[in-house]
């Protein structure tokens, strides 16, 4: 069986394929047209987010029987036209799941604390105490929106913290041990803090706007580790700027490429740059999943899924 990598990854993906009786070829440099071109000769590819598997791709993929996706979210494929295909897709969010939560509680601490900022002020001869008095995470509620593989690895990481911790999610019956499920309106009457976990479709596009953030009761941190098109950047600016929203921890932006790779191709838009200038706001480079383990967590979650879905 034949697969292409479109994407460079972990070494033990290949070599355990390999080891596995498959065929491995790769090619990370070919444009999306000239891969289209040769599609048809392999079984199976395994990507990253390099280009998007469209109906054009996937009509040139005549023998293709799976995609495999070295991360969690599926969005760069046309699910349902590959399904019609009778295409298998494989993702692997139980791969960066842990280090989602992490990266999530340390952009929460960091600007709870004023971390970011207090350190800056030192490296400057800055000493200024009483201005960089933080905040406490025990006694806040916490709130997770999407309380899957993501949402639960981060609820686990506030089990040592006396905090109260609630979800929302549109499947029913998710909540555990360690979050309380709940309606979106309890939802957005009770939480002190907002922490996103949800794949990008439709129903998150733009999902975070101005009606959404003035339906909560009282100020609240966002933080979002999920996708950038889920938050209205202006929106998020505005509410800053208002008090509404206290602070916003981003790993993700509304501008990155589709691609994941570089944040846009023209000019920085007037809504991000003031994002930018702001003290109560943490940003990181779409990294939360992105730790030397969660890279072989990742690869070795793909190779267990792919030769389970062929074996004899």
């Amino acid at each position: 069986m034949n697969i292409l990598h479109l994407d460079n990854n972990h070494p033990l993906l290949i070599n355990q394929l390999k080891e596995a009786g498959f065929i491995n070829e790769e090619d990370y440099t070919s444009t999306k047209t000239e891969i289209e071109k040769i599609i048809s000769n392999y079984d199976g590819i395994v990507i990253r987010s390099r280009f998007k598997i469209d109906k054009t791709f996937l009509d040139a993929a005549t023998n293709l029987k799976f995609i495999a996706r070295v991360g969690a979210g599926l969005e760069s494929i046309d699910i349902l036209y590959a399904k019609e295909k009778g295409i298998a897709l494989i993702s692997a969010p139980e791969g960066n799941r842990n280090a989602v939560g992490e990266h999530t509680l340390g952009m929460i601490l960091s600007l709870f604390n004023k971390l970011n900022k207090a350190d800056q002020e030192v490296r400057n001869g800055l000493w200024k105490r009483e201005e960089n008095r933080g905040i406490e995470l025990d006694g806040k509620t916490v709130g997770i929106i999407g309380y899957g593989n993501m949402g639960k690895a981060f609820s686990k990481k506030l089990r040592g913290f006396d905090c109260k911790v609630i979800c929302y999610d549109i499947k029913e019956n998710v909540g555990d041990k360690n979050a309380v499920q709940v309606d979106l309106k309890t939802f957005q009457k009770e939480v002190d803090l907002v922490s996103l976990h949800t794949p990008w479709t439709p129903l998150t596009n733009k999902m975070v706007d101005t009606e959404f953030i003035n339906n909560f009761s009282k100020p609240f941190w966002l933080f979002n580790t999920a996708r950038g098109k889920s938050v209205v950047t202006s929106d998020l600016v505005s509410a800053l700027k208002t008090g509404k929203i206290l602070g916003a921890g981003l790993d993700v932006l509304e501008f990155e490429k589709s691609s994941f790779e570089s944040l846009f191709t023209s000019e920085m838009p007037e809504e991000l740059q003031q994002l930018l200038t702001m003290e109560n706001v943490i940003l990181s480079p779409h990294v939360a999943g992105w730790t030397v383990e969660s890279k072989i967590k990742l690869a070795q979650t793909i190779v267990d899924k792919i030769k389970a879905l062929f074996k004899h």
